[in-house]
């Protein structure tokens, strides 16, 4: 009877198809007796389901890089590691990903739309809108998942951003962590950025603590190249019958702009001509190249841009500055990326490895607006000119040069941005132009790619890069994946470029969204709409408020002839815009992007309802760290609060009782030579520090912190009074003119008893990590009005 059922079992198993893996062992041929002598050991023979000499993959991908900075491609900056690859193999000229972080990660790692794998925004801005839920359904596996099965050793290093925000507990759940969705190794950060200098770092679902370095300063991007490094030769050491599948995500060149002085050094000078000028030289560069065609035309600056001629010269060094640090940080980037394809040449795999070099996950970001020392005053709509961030770096940092060190979180001014996606219109969060979803692209796999300078110009996106690694290495997709039924793939193969780089196009349509921006390709032509947010400017409410996506204006571009979107067809073909819109509507509804705008609807119209801690009270313990903002007590705009904490206070006492957040902003409550300090840093251009008149009498004490909203004020961020007690006598106050509505840090975490990561507060940051000396018995945080200001809609 058991002989039957095995050979059912058996002959079940091999009738289904190789893409449904995972497949059993071989059916043992061991003879078994009554007794060792009687019986022949044979272990299960190893099913084979990859073809033989199937490659290591490896996948490279940088964070914010436009399509016209790197000098692979007429850009002004080097990028030594791009042009390695570009010049072993082919690249690309019309490859795209979708405007914005998150949503082209879970399209590159699955194969499939952004939208119909519920990530239509970026997880800190998930809503319950089906696309927009931040959670990478079962059904559709990534494709580090779908190669483990077919016996790859698989690893992410560096950036992930895909984990919902509210999964992240120690305790878990883990299924939406890089080793929950395929990977067998991580070693990264899970948020949108993090300090390179101390990051938020993970080690597969453990957050740890960055090494300590004697021989030289740490650098994020160089321990995740180190790492990587390590992981190719451990896997050539231990299990070299078994490929491998890397993904280095480094998370440069994202703000803030963090990289050491010699590298922007090497930038000096080379940007004085301003961003207008600049971009005419990339153009020229580019058409000399053969990277864009020669009929391509250079589009203008958008009039709501600032022009190099409107920077006064007082401002100008700070501005070429912080383009200098960002240059710096992306040949550092690049150049880290050099380690790996050193390692592989050393092994001896470099033939047989098929790399993909995707050179941004969006266009170039105008996040920094005006320039800034800090990059959270966009993201929590507080308003700063580029004299006020002089001024504060000058007095409190020493001016220019603490630019790229870890003490503030620079980034660039947006019209930087816009040069760096020369030749087209607009930048990073704009899905309707060419300058935030096209990034160029090198693929080079020596073995079976024959090196050709001339790019391909065939429609791409990041959804088609799994489905190229499966018939790159002769797979197919599997139906089910762990019992569940897969979605389809989204994405084409572009194997049929490889070797033919005038092969006919193949994709058909393809969409983009974006927070109401929007487009739709089809056949050659595109038509879009730009969308209710002009990233390189402040937040404008009361255009948000008023927007209306029904009456929104839609342009239309013959792709066939106006390769950078330079000549708007709308008015002149009515009837074909109007065909377009339909095609959009039709893949908006497929893939799960409707209603459209449901990707500001917890960034501005409805906070509230953002991804956070179900708690309303939280007993906290001494010793509690990396807990991640969103499931921590919450101290920004419309959220008031009472904190009792009890501990023991030792004469003179100095250390961090709690804080969340880190150099860019956030809550610290921490004693300092006896004295009681609370800071309310919003961005580092707004601090706020009550602290007690005396030094506090040692002994057990009971302090308590009142945050108090004052939401009479119409504003999104409305002002707060702030009130120290100890043992139920005040003992100093502050006014919190400007609060924090979105986020203080992306990455930073909630400690108690200590800051680990970047400090809150210049108080102590020499100090870091200021822990507690003392005993901290309890810390009770409870909300007393937790409503937070939403905009009707």
């Amino acid at each position: 009877m058991r002989l039957t059922w095995l050979l059912l079992l058996v002959e079940a198993w091999a009738q289904l198809p190789a893409a449904d893996l995972p497949m059993p062992p071989m059916a043992s041929e061991a003879i078994i007796g009554p007794t060792l002598k009687d019986s022949k050991n044979s272990w299960p023979k190893k099913r084979q389901v990859l073809p033989k000499g199937a490659p290591n993959i490896l996948l490279i991908m940088n964070d914010d890089v436009g399509f016209g900075a790197s000098d692979t491609f007429g850009g002004p900056i080097h990028t030594p590691s791009m042009s390695r690859v570009a010049t072993k193999g082919v690249t690309y000229n019309r490859f795209h990903n979708t405007a914005i972080c998150s949503p082209t990660r879970a399209s590159l790692m699955t194969g499939r739309n952004s939208h119909a794998v519920g990530t239509g925004q970026i997880t800190e801005a998930a809503a319950g809108f089906p696309g927009y839920t931040g959670l990478i359904p079962k059904s559709a596996a990534t494709v580090a998942r779908v190669l483990k099965d077919y016996g790859y050793d698989t690893a992410a290093f560096g950036k992930w951003h895909n984990t919902p925000v509210n999964h992240l507990f120690k305790t878990g759940p883990f299924d939406q962590y890089p080793t929950g969705l395929g990977f067998s190794y991580f070693y990264g950060f899970l948020a949108a950025e993090t300090s390179q200098y101390e990051p938020r770092l993970f080690e597969n679902t453990n957050p740890i603590e960055p090494p300590v370095w004697k021989d030289r300063p740490y650098h994020l991007t160089e321990d995740l190249a180190d790492r990587a490094v390590k992981f190719i030769k451990d896997n050539r050491a231990l299990t070299p019958d078994r490929p491998f599948f890397i993904y280095f995500a480094p998370g440069g060149t994202h703000g803030p702009h963090h990289i050491f002085k010699e590298w922007a050094d090497k930038y000096a000078g080379k940007f004085d001509m301003g961003w207008e000028k600049l971009r005419n030289l990339t153009y020229e560069r580019q058409k000399t190249m053969g990277w864009i065609p020669q009929s391509a035309e250079l589009t203008k600056i958008d009039p709501t841009m600032e022009k190099w001629e409107d920077i006064p010269e007082p401002q100008r060094a700070f501005q070429l500055r912080l383009m200098e640090v960002y240059a710096g940080y992306l040949e550092h980037t690049d150049t880290q990326h050099g380690k790996i394809l050193d390692e592989l040449e050393r092994q001896g795999l470099f033939n047989n490895t098929l790399i993909i070099y995707i050179m941004g996950d969006n266009g170039a970001s105008a996040e920094g607006v005006h320039g800034t020392i800090d990059e959270m005053l966009l993201e929590n709509s507080l308003p700063s000119t580029a004299g006020q961030q002089i001024e504060v770096l000058d007095k409190e940092f020493g001016g220019l040069s603490a630019l790229g060190g870890p003490q503030v979180d620079n980034m660039y001014h947006a019209s930087w941005a816009w040069a760096l996606d020369t030749p087209f219109k607009s930048t990073k969060l704009v899905a309707a132009h060419f300058g935030g979803t096209r990034t160029p692209l090198a693929i080079c796999w020596p073995k079976v790619i024959k090196p050709d300078p001339r790019p391909r110009s065939q429609f791409h996106h990041v959804a088609d890069i799994a489905p190229t690694i499966y018939e790159a290495i002769g797979i197919e997709a599997p139906g089910h994946v762990d019992g569940v039924a897969q979605q389809k793939l989204d994405g084409i193969s572009m194997v049929y470029t490889f070797n033919n780089a005038t092969a006919e196009e193949k994709k058909a349509a393809q969409y983009f969204e974006v927070m109401g921006s929007r487009g739709i390709y089809k056949d050659g032509w595109f038509a879009s709409v730009f969308g209710p947010r002009i990233p390189w400017k402040d937040t404008d409410e009361a255009a948000l408020k008023k927007w209306d996506p029904d009456t929104d204006v839609w342009e239309l571009y013959d792709l066939t002839k106006d390769y950078t979107q330079a000549h708007d067809l709308s008015k002149e073909m009515p009837e074909k815009l109007e065909k377009m819109k339909q095609i959009f509507l039709l893949e908006a509804s497929e893939n799960k992007v409707l209603p459209v705008g449901a990707g500001l609807y917890t960034v501005f119209y409805h906070p509230e309802e953002a991804p956070k801690s179900h708690l309303t009270d939280f007993e906290l313990y001494q010793g509690m760290t990396r807990i991640a903002e969103s499931n921590a007590p919450s101290f920004k705009s419309g959220v008031s609060s009472v904190s009792t904490v009890d501990l023991d206070v030792p004469a003179e006492a100095s250390g961090v009782l709690y804080c969340v957040g880190g150099t860019g902003g956030g809550f610290s409550l921490y004693l300092d030579g006896g004295y009681l300090y609370a800071e309310y840093m919003s961005t580092l251009l707004y601090r706020y520090i009550a602290r007690s008149a005396a030094p506090l009498t040692p002994g057990r004490r009971k302090i308590e912190v009142r945050l108090s909203y004052d939401l009479s004020v119409p504003s999104m961020a409305p002002p707060a009074d702030l009130r120290l007690l100890v043992d139920s006598q005040e003992v100093g106050s502050v006014r919190v003119e400007k609060s924090v509505r979105f986020s203080f840090d992306l990455a930073e975490t909630f400690d108690v008893g200590t800051d680990l990561g970047s400090p809150v507060s210049l108080n102590y940051a020499k100090r870091a990590p200021f822990s507690y000396p003392a005993t901290i018995h309890a810390v009770h945080i409870k909300y007393t009005n937790h409503t937070r200001r939403s905009v009707v809609i």
